[in-house]
């Protein structure tokens, strides 16, 4: 109810009100852009505003439907070949389209999904994959890959039974989580530690 009542103002004041002008200052002039529905700055509706607030994210839909099984069952280590900057740095890293045809060029040719790569690398394009883990924006949390994995924390801790899955799924973790973690491996728990 109170998220109604938010909104309802929020509707009220969707057109801005001019800005005071001190004596001897020029008006500004109003934008060309249009006004929006409803005044947030910074969602561009009231639904995006709610579903940051809540932490809603859609489920990512990739373009080829990647299975981690199979390359897990092939004894290929999740920073072999497809996400070696996680043993550098920050981000993990995507692997390059040309990384994958090195193999697929002849292994699963017939595949459906080896097929798409296949037509990807034709066209010269990349594929376009959707971001399945990360915290949101509002969070402000700075994931750094490489100190975890000089620490010897296995990918699952935080990414869960990857090997297990097909197209990977987001596990959302929470603060707590990772703060038990960092206690029980005497890692830091001071807040510009992760949010910074």
């Amino acid at each position: 109810m109170l998220l109604l009542a938010v909104a309802a103002g929020w509707r009220m004041w969707g057109t801005v009100l001019p800005p005071t002008v001190s004596e001897g200052e020029t008006p500004r002039q109003p934008s060309a852009r249009p006004t929006p529905s409803v005044f947030t700055p910074a969602h561009r509706t009231l639904g995006d505003a709610v579903e940051a607030f809540f932490g809603i994210r859609p489920e990512a839909v990739q373009p080829i439907a990647f299975s981690h099984r199979v390359h897990v069952e092939n004894d290929l280590g999740c920073t072999d070949y497809c996400h070696p900057h996680a043993t550098e740095g920050p981000q993990a890293g995507l692997p390059s389209l040309r990384t994958c045809m090195l193999c697929h060029a002849t292994i699963a040719t017939e595949h459906p999904e080896i097929q798409k790569m296949t037509a990807y690398e034709e066209r010269g394009e990349d594929v376009t994959w959707q971001r399945v883990f990360g915290f949101v924006r509002s969070a402000h949390v700075r994931f750094n890959h490489a100190p975890h994995v000089r620490a010897d924390v296995a990918c699952a801790t935080c990414h869960g039974d990857v090997g297990s899955q097909t197209v990977a799924q987001r596990l959302d973790l929470t603060m707590g989580q990772c703060i038990d973690c960092h206690e029980a491996q005497q890692a830091a728990i001071e807040c510009v530690t992760c949010h910074f």
